[in-house]
């Protein structure tokens, strides 16, 4: 009964934050409280399963809401525009260095963890460019997007958090061996870039000057953003960007060493940088209320699964469904589950919302394969290396939708294009993950 009433928890808080018709904080929080108390639960033991959540995820709630207000302050302080800049610069008339160049632009874009605030920087940046040399706008969107998903394997971002939420353990420690990925993942995708560039020279070629159509009208989002980047032109501190670089390199240099907690850490440098660029207090909370509600309702995100996870941890729910598909499955799958479920990975981004992947996917399989087995973090490393290159393909992305509408493009085209790329390249980066051990 344990396992009927789990199993329909989990079927109704995915469908509905598919369903888009509630906030992923009401499914979390209401959802499990009433499955509480069809299986007999009463209200004092559901308030002792919800602190035992709580506390799981606590540590990486205070990470988020200041690391979010640390990368944010970096980005409007103009910390990233240089070397931008330089980037583009360099790249400018050349496919094939245009295309590394949109690569590399958007890892350093997506330090602050936000696919958003990454799209923002580079679309309107880069899109003039490949309209001048007829490349295809949405090689653009699938180089983004896939340099900014590896990126987001950084412990502020979202899949991170997550994942640390459900397993109870410290984001950083999760991180460190994913360094590695990251770094193999970006030279990768230049390679990939160099390929898919001598590809679109050949379709240049062929097409002529086809591709205009794909540049219609799209020259008045580009204006908004540019109108939005001049009025953020006071934030910027140019005089201060070597102590503003060598403070963000600080904090990173501790949270990989380990020596703090890693919400510690920046709430130090937030506490560093804001009377730093902003000495006026009004400022300083100008600078904290713009940055607030991202860092809000991700945290608030991250209470509502640590309240989800401590009711259907408390309640034996996923024990008990872990136990009953460990029968139903062959026993030859179970060792193996991980991995096919990060095989999966990208395709389950356009079923799943990132959300339902990470609070109501990875528990169960990190339960059956724990029983074969196989360790936490293989199963958590497996499925965040298979799912994450498919986060800016995924029509649950609100950033992708910022992406399609600055560019001014489609999200069926997006898919077709990007899809079968983005999904081997996936399954490539797991299969490397596997060799040096990483899963």
């Amino acid at each position: 009964m344990l396992s009927i009433i789990g199993l329909l928890t989990i079927a109704i808080i995915v469908g509905l934050l598919i369903s888009n018709k509630i906030t992923p904080i009401v499914a979390l929080v209401l959802v499990p409280i009433v499955a509480a108390f069809v299986a007999g639960f009463g209200f004092a033991e559901i308030g002792d399963f919800f602190n035992s959540g709580i506390e799981s995820v606590m540590s990486v709630v205070i990470m988020f809401i200041f690391a979010i207000l640390f990368f944010g302050l970096m980005q409007d302080v103009g910390l990233f525009d240089p070397l931008i800049n330089k980037m583009i610069a360099l790249s400018r008339g050349n496919i094939i260095a245009v295309a590394v160049g949109t690569v590399l632009i958007a890892a350093v874009a997506q330090l602050d963890g936000s696919g958003a605030s990454t799209f923002l920087i580079t679309i309107p940046a880069l899109l003039p460019l490949y309209k001048r040399l007829k490349m295809n706008p949405y090689l653009l969107l699938l180089l983004v997007g896939t340099s900014a998903s590896i990126m987001n394997m950084l412990p502020w971002a979202g899949p991170l958090g997550r994942t640390a939420a459900v397993l109870g353990v410290d984001v950083t420690e999760l991180w460190r061996p994913l360094i590695k990925v990251q770094v193999i993942g970006i030279l990768l995708l230049i390679g990939l870039a160099v390929f898919l560039a001598i590809r679109e020279k050949r379709l240049i070629a062929k097409r002529g000057d086809i591709n205009e159509e794909l540049f219609k009208e799209r020259d008045a989002p580009i204006n908004r953003a540019e109108e939005a980047n001049r009025k953020t032109a006071s934030l910027r501190r140019p005089k201060l960007l070597w102590v503003n670089a060598a403070l963000a390199l600080a904090i990173i240099g501790i949270l990989v060493w380990g020596i703090v907690p890693a919400g510690f850490a920046f709430m130090i440098g937030v506490s560093l940088a804001l009377p730093l660029n902003y000495p006026n207090m009004k400022e300083q909370m100008e600078r904290i209320k713009a940055h607030a509600p991202n860092a809000l309702l991700m945290a608030a995100i991250i209470l509502a699964a640590g309240s989800f996870l401590g009711i259907l941890n408390g309640t034996l729910m996923l024990d008990s469904l872990a136990t009953d598909l460990v029968k139903i499955l062959p026993a030859f799958v179970l060792p193996y589950l991980h991995l096919i479920i990060g095989f999966f990975g990208v395709p389950f981004d356009l079923l799943l919302s990132t959300d339902a992947y990470y609070f109501a996917l990875l528990p169960i399989v990190e339960q059956v394969a724990s029983g074969a087995g196989v360790s936490s973090l293989s199963t958590a490393y497996a499925m965040i290396i298979g799912n994450i290159i498919g986060t800016f393909v995924s029509p649950f992305s609100p950033a992708l939708w910022l992406a399609l509408g600055l560019a001014g493009l489609e999200m069926g085209r997006h898919i077709r294009y990007s899809l079968l790329i983005m999904w081997g390249f996936s399954i490539v980066l797991l299969a490397i993950s596997v060799m040096i051990g990483v899963i």
